[in-house]
């Protein structure tokens, strides 16, 4: 089955690099259904050479903030771009707020970790020695005695291609596409 999908991919793509390269005048829609085919490919839409300069010319139109091209004939829907710069590690979530310096962006931990027990160790004003990497301190009984257990911050990455749109297409299933 998968074999079918790929040979029909690399015939579609053939007709379609053959078809642009005609003297006939081209329609409209074509290029959006290159982005589409190509899109589609599970080996990535670059993957071919007669990709690159439609999926190339995808990220330009894109990131200028116009809409996603139109294919008729195609079932697909596709989201407006959308910018998510920072990413975190598996275990951590992130999450935004407002600090001192504007808008901040912070990976915590989905589960609280072992850390070390001066967190947990209170002063006169109530507060431990926090420096902002644990949130929730907090003793825990684990195997018969305490420990000191909080959620750890860390700092975000930062994506390389921080622009996305998701993209469905009928009989393919939904991909992110970052750009």
């Amino acid at each position: 089955m998968k074999g079918l999908f790929f040979r029909t991919i690399v015939a579609a793509l053939g007709f379609a690099s053959l078809y642009t390269i005609s003297e006939r005048s081209a329609r409209a829609d074509d290029w959006g259904c290159q982005v589409i085919l190509c899109l589609s490919n599970p080996g990535g839409p670059t993957q071919y050479g007669e990709c690159r300069p439609p999926i190339q010319k995808l990220w330009r139109w894109l990131a200028k903030g116009r809409s996603f091209p139109a294919c008729s004939g195609v079932g697909f829907q596709s989201s407006r771009p959308h910018y998510e710069p920072y990413y975190c590690n598996a275990g951590y979530r992130l999450s935004a707020g407002y600090g001192p310096r504007g808008s901040d962006a912070t990976c915590i931990s989905t589960a609280p970790q072992a850390v070390s027990d001066s967190f947990c160790q209170r002063d006169r004003d109530g507060g431990g020695s926090n420096n902002g990497s644990v949130t929730s301190p907090r003793w825990q009984r684990e195997n018969g005695r305490y420990q000191c257990v909080a959620y750890t911050v860390a700092r975000p990455l930062v994506r390389e291609k921080p622009r996305y749109i998701d993209v469905t297409i009928d009989g393919v299933g939904k991909q992110r596409v970052w750009f």
